[in-house]
């Protein structure tokens, strides 16, 4: 996972995750990924439309968004 976060970081590709929240809620979110910091990752998220602080061990499931593709005509 943390080969994946350092990546988006350099390319800045948009990551949907599945993250616990501290109150134990599961959210999907989509955010960019801006740093890492010891056991988080700085993030602005677009669910809350600010950047947020994400505990490591509480993401679930986090993957590469893939730009829509596009027919030529």
């Amino acid at each position: 996972m943390n080969a994946l976060l350092r990546r988006a970081i350099q390319t800045r590709q948009p990551l949907e995750m599945i993250y616990l929240s501290g109150g134990n809620e599961i959210t999907q979110r989509k955010v960019i990924i801006k740093e890492l910091k010891g056991s988080y990752a700085k993030a602005f998220c677009y669910l809350r439309n600010e950047n947020r602080l994400f505990k490591l061990d509480n993401i679930l499931s986090i993957l590469p968004i893939k730009p829509p593709l596009y027919k030529s005509s």
